[in-house]
């Protein structure tokens, strides 16, 4: 097997490239507004499907990150990384029931448009200079450099010559506004599932072939289970195992993945109901839709969720074996780099010893998962930017046809900044730990913000920018004086400290009375439909099974 792509795998991309490009095409010509509707450009108000809302968030939701990020902490650390799906999907169904009735009966279409009518514009316009922030510099630079190196180590292609092409396939795609993004996301997520699972598939008769007989998938499952049991536990303790570090050295498993203290002080919850409840990118599928085919949209991809650690965890332990018993040259070769082991090339160095045509299926559920991401992400930043910055300061009276026309400008820009700044990426030792890690700088102060604004009255403007404030200073302050703490039980513990702070600074202004901007919550808003509490609980025994089979 050689490396790079031969001709049939560019031909069976090339498919895949046309078909969701003629398809793209296609939704915007006969289904877009004949006018330039700026809700519809945003939101695709009112015409996602519930199938096309779940396809849409996995497919914003699963990049490059996991696909490269994932897999190599898969490698690193063994299947506990699934965490991260896995209470995805349970924290999904927390958003359907609790959050998505607050966004819809409010008539929140961003996550700044919540903070000014809850609390204020000054906080709002503060946090929405932020998630720009945020979404250009970790988000959508860490997918591009991500999706550039596995590009790269498929095709044999400049870092920079990858990085490029998918930059521009996603500009096609964003260009074309939310409609466009979520039905050909809905082939995008095809592609995905069905091009992941064959990866997965192949990468286990890999490491039949090279560690056992050849015997086949099963054969290489039990070849895992024998030889890496120590990456088989959900749950790790301190000083338990040591693992490559990305950098040259190893670091305790434990700080990756703080074992039953990230649910108990809450890390692990904070970080993915921030993620998927108060995350722009994440929850503008569903907010031009109504609650019922929101919540069936997003129960779709809760099942969507479980479904992920067998195509993003997997192959990474397979590579794990195959490096570990040095069983092929060309893994463990491009596994290390100048001596240093670095996770995040398992998984394309693993795509380049998967047969010709099937390594084509491959890249083209890889560059699905890497444009489908980047275009729901850019979207998400020209909605901000238009709709809680530009139209509020610079032009009041921008038409429909100017705001979208500004807002495909800004999708540019931000693509631009974010290419330029991808190859920095390079200096960080495992991209998707920089993602986490930096993301839950802030996670910990939104989430209180968001909760309490939900559901708590008394809460006030100058208790939610206590927290916001709180949030990134305190986490550094614990990371620089405590490096040794996990980063996830740090985001539990300072989610704790923002809601106390926020509290007592709402107690002390408001005097303890109920605010005059404060959300009506009725209980029947939270009841859900028999179909759905069904798909619910089957999600939650998913959950509870695997936990209990690999504790």
């Amino acid at each position: 097997m050689t490396l790079g792509l031969e001709n049939l795998d560019y031909l069976i991309f090339l498919v895949y490239f046309i078909i969701v490009s003629s398809y793209g095409y296609w939704i915007y010509k006969n289904k877009g507004k004949q006018s330039a509707d700026s809700k519809d450009f945003f939101l695709a108000e009112g015409s996602l499907t519930w199938w096309a809302i779940g396809a849409s968030i996995i497919a914003s939701n699963i990049s490059a990150e996991q696909f490269i990020g994932m897999s190599g902490q898969a490698f690193q650390l063994g299947i506990a990384i699934s965490v991260y799906e896995l209470l995805g999907g349970v924290s999904l169904l927390i958003v359907a029931v609790y959050f998505l009735p607050m966004y819809l009966n409010n008539k929140i279409f961003t996550m700044p448009q919540f903070l000014a009518k809850r609390y204020d514009g000054r906080l709002s316009t503060i946090m929405a200079v932020f998630w720009l922030f945020l979404y250009i510099f970790v988000n959508l630079t860490s997918i591009i450099y991500l999706g550039g190196l596995s590009l790269e180590k498929m095709t044999g292609f400049s870092f920079m010559s990858c990085a490029i092409f998918l930059t521009i396939f996603a500009v096609i795609i964003t260009l074309g506004g939310m409609k466009v993004i979520g039905y050909t996301d809905v082939i995008q997520v095809v592609c995905l599932i069905f091009g992941g699972l064959a990866t997965t598939y192949l990468a286990l008769g890999l490491l039949s072939d090279k560690v056992g007989t050849g015997a086949g998938v099963w054969e290489g499952m039990n070849l895992i289970a024998q030889k890496a049991e120590g990456h088989l536990h959900m749950i790790f303790k301190p000083d338990q195992y040591q693992v490559h570090d990305g950098k040259g050295g190893f670091i305790d498993a434990y700080r990756q993945v703080p074992g039953i203290m990230m649910f108990i002080i809450g890390g692990q919850w904070v970080n993915n109901l921030n993620y998927f409840g108060c995350n722009q990118y994440i929850t503008q599928r569903a907010l031009g839709a109504d609650i019922s085919t929101a919540r069936k949209g997003v129960l779709f991809a809760a099942f969507m969720k479980m479904l992920m650690p067998i195509i993003v965890v997997l192959p990474g332990l397979a590579a794990y074996v195959i490096f570990q018993e040095n069983a092929d040259a060309t893994i463990v070769n491009g596994i290390t780099q100048n001596g240093i082991v670095k996770p995040d090339n398992a998984y394309p160095v693993l795509l380049n010893l998967l047969p010709v045509g099937l390594k084509g299926l491959a890249f083209a559920a890889l560059t699905a998962a890497i444009v489908a991401s980047l275009a729901g992400k850019a979207n998400s930043i020209s909605t901000i930017y238009m709709l809680d910055i530009h139209k509020k300061f610079f032009n009041k009276n921008l038409s429909e046809k100017q705001t979208v026309w500004t807002g495909r400008v800004v999708i540019v820009i931000a693509f631009i900044i974010a290419l330029i700044v991808s190859p920095l990426l390079a200096n960080f030792g495992q991209a998707f730990e920089y993602i986490q890690v930096y993301t839950g700088y802030v996670s910990p102060g939104i989430l209180s913000i968001f909760l309490l604004g939900f559901f708590w009255k008394k809460a006030t403007a100058n208790g939610a920018l206590s927290a916001a404030v709180l949030s990134i200073v305190l986490s550094a302050i614990i990371e620089s004086l405590y490096p040794e703490f996990p980063f996830m039980n740090r985001m539990g513990v300072v989610f704790w400290i923002c809601s106390l702070v926020h509290i007592t600074v709402s107690l002390i202004e408001g005097k303890g009375k109920n605010q005059t901007n404060a959300f009506e919550v009725k209980r029947e808003w939270f009841k859900v439909e028999t179909p759905f509490a069904i798909g619910a609980l089957l999600v939650i025994a998913i959950f509870t099974v695997v936990y209990a089979v690999f504790w």
